[in-house]
């Protein structure tokens, strides 16, 4: 028996990924994130468009603390890694390693 004649006005998958975080047209966005005021705004915005995020900038300090907190606990008398603040710091520069190692980075 011959198939009946189809016709579909709709996609087959009706699915749309929204992001209002790209509704963005030139220097006007739909929003706007205001995380406190700054005493400099424009060094602020020329920082994390020519350093880094936020994050990024975090990352790296944390990377050097890492590296002189190992320094400091091999010295004779050191730091002792038994310090509640050095043990939260080190689980937490951890966790973020596990996160970029997830994540490929």
């Amino acid at each position: 028996m011959p198939k009946a004649f189809q016709v579909s006005l709709a996609p087959r998958q009706l699915t749309q990924t929204i992001n209002p975080w790209s509704w963005t047209f030139g220097d006007f966005s739909l929003f706007s994130i205001n995380l406190g005021q700054s005493a400099a705004p424009g060094v602020e915005s020329r920082v994390l468009a020519e350093v880094g995020s936020y994050g990024r900038q975090i990352g790296r300090i944390s990377d050097a603390l890492k590296v002189l907190l190992d320094w400091a606990e091999a010295q004779p008398n050191g730091l002792s890694g038994k310090d509640p603040a050095i043990k939260a710091l080190r689980l937490q520069i951890e966790h973020v390693d596990v996160i970029k190692r997830e994540e490929g980075t």
